[in-house]
């Protein structure tokens, strides 16, 4: 990983001292990565606290958030540790990282959503596994996440076909979850609009484990809701 990612610096700011309402830049906390958000983070559609000061923010000018940086969680009570984000959709507002993660910023240009999807997967998560450390509170260091390997398609096209499809696919999720009652035009849909071409036998195998029982209890979404995700993935293979 140390030759694909530069680390930027978090804040630690507890809830306490964050707003819910407005404030000098955005933060991404820790529990928010392991509760409330999914892989691919659309700033601009999602509700997020801020840090009030701004002398707090000016501290971490070096270290603000970019569209494609990735923030993992580095602490949970169980296996989820190392769960990421992928920041997207800043169009110009400031975010920093928070308390309990862990900022990596991409050296090489990705496509949106490619290493939000990845990194959250098993081909990448489970590397993560034999580096946490403690007992009744989980957690990884930098360091050990230095030694873990990123494994991406050179062509950026590649790239592209697998972000877009489980960004659509997620997207598809949350349309299906406010109207339940047509699956089946809900999956026309999206396979009508998604190519499963482009994705070689290995990076499908690989972006099929996002969905391994161990992410079932760190998504946003329902078990019914990944259920329906499985389902539409068995329809493609």
């Amino acid at each position: 990983m140390g030759d694909c990612f530069d680390f930027l610096q978090n804040n630690t700011l507890s809830r306490a001292e964050l707003s819910a309402e407005t404030g000098a830049a955005l933060n991404v906390h820790y529990g928010d990565i392991l509760i409330k958000y999914g892989e691919y983070l659309d700033v601009s559609s999602e509700q997020m606290a801020y840090i009030p000061d701004q002398e707090i923010v000016d501290k971490f000018k070096g270290s603000q958030l970019a569209d494609g940086d990735i923030i993992m969680a580095d602490t949970a009570e169980d296996e989820t540790v190392g769960k990421c984000s992928e920041i997207a959709g800043l169009q110009g507002e400031t975010a920093i990282s928070g308390l309990h993660t862990i900022p990596l910023r991409p050296a090489k240009k990705f496509a949106p959503g490619f290493l939000g999807y990845y990194m959250n997967s098993g081909a990448y998560h489970d590397q993560l596994l034999p580096l946490m450390q403690g007992i009744k509170v989980t957690s990884v260091s930098k360091n050990a996440i230095k030694n873990t390997d990123i494994s991406y398609p050179v062509d950026i096209t590649e790239q592209v076909a697998i972000g877009q499809y489980f960004i659509r696919l997620d997207n598809l999720i949350a349309l299906h979850q406010r109207e339940p009652s047509n699956k089946s035009v809900l999956l026309h849909t999206l396979k009508s609009s998604v190519s499963h071409k482009n994705l070689d036998e290995y990076l499908y195998a690989t972006f099929v484990s996002l969905y391994s029982p161990l992410f079932y209890a760190t998504q946003k979404r329902s078990r019914d809701q990944l259920r329906f995700r499985d389902n539409y993935v068995s329809i493609l293979a």
